[in-house]
């Protein structure tokens, strides 16, 4: 077969069976091989790649947007601020994604979300076009990670995955549940991170740790141990476990006085279970946090 086609493509073609061999991946497969799209549904993001423990991620985004006032408060009554949320567009390769928020006080967040090969970017802009400051002082993407990290999403032990949970203590890799785990809150169970810049009066209504996270990652590891799943936002509010086998870095927006814009910056990585290889990445991209 060979001797029966032209030189040159005699050549190119024994060259791509050479790189193929030296390679050890098929070339199909390196194409498909950490590669990120995404999907949408009303309020939710879903996450697709091979490399997915369970083939997909998905968020709850955005959960909600929240008042000031809110470790002690009435989550419904209180906390919550109603939005609408618009799909702009989604690329044919499903690549990007754009989404318009309004909030009922009149803010608008606008959302660019870029997948790309072991991660999702995130790059938000919220204004307020109104005459008053705005009640929304942050935001809640809720990741969900049953699958990713081996538990059954409808199992009655909804604390099953936490021994997958990871953030970051004294600047090490701290699992959970990590020392001084808070048990009282208004609502039980769950655990919330307060970093330095933020009021403790200010985040989720679930046990706050007396602890204060070293960085904005949070993130778990797959059931296998070979992955691991961990997200940062700057300027970020609080990091939290949660009860629906989730995990937040939950951002900021600090209520926006009339005429402001904040400009939001947020990463989803999923990687290889190699930890210093994400906290570079994580200092890299986000190096206020260094």
């Amino acid at each position: 077969m060979l001797r029966s086609l032209p030189g040159k493509f005699r050549l190119l073609l024994l060259g791509g069976l050479l790189l193929a061999w030296l390679s050890g991946v098929p070339a199909c497969e390196a194409r498909e091989k950490n590669t990120l799209t995404l999907s949408y549904e009303p309020r939710w993001l879903i996450i697709h790649g091979p490399q997915i423990p369970g083939g997909s991620i998905r968020i709850h985004y955005l959960e909600a947007y929240c008042r000031a006032g809110s470790t002690d408060a009435d989550w419904v009554k209180h906390t919550v601020i109603k939005h609408e949320s618009e799909l702009i567009s989604l690329s044919e390769d499903r690549k990007t994604l754009r989404l318009k928020d309004t909030i009922a006080d009149g803010v608008i967040v606008e959302h660019t979300i870029t997948a790309k090969d072991d991660e999702v970017e995130f790059r938000l802009t919220a204004h307020n076009p109104g005459k008053t400051r705005s009640e929304a002082h942050w935001t809640q993407p809720c990741v969900r990670l049953a699958e990713f990290t081996g538990f059954d999403p409808k199992g009655k032990d909804i604390d099953d995955y936490l021994p997958k949970c990871f953030l970051f203590l004294d600047g090490k890799l701290s699992r959970m549940p990590t020392r001084e785990w808070a048990r009282t809150a208004r609502y039980t169970p769950g655990q919330v991170w307060c970093p330095r810049h933020v009021p403790r009066t200010d985040v989720n209504p679930r046990p706050l740790s007396p602890l204060v996270p070293s960085n904005g990652l949070i993130g778990v590891f797959s059931g296998d141990e070979k992955w691991m799943f961990a997200t940062a936002w700057e300027p970020y509010q609080e990091l939290f476990q949660g009860v629906a086998r989730c995990v937040h870095s939950d951002f900021r927006l600090g209520g926006l006085m009339p005429g402001e814009t904040l400009k939001i910056h947020g990463r989803i990585y999923i990687l290889p279970a190699d930890e210093a290889a994400l906290v570079k990445r994580y200092e890299k991209e986000f190096p206020a946090a260094r």
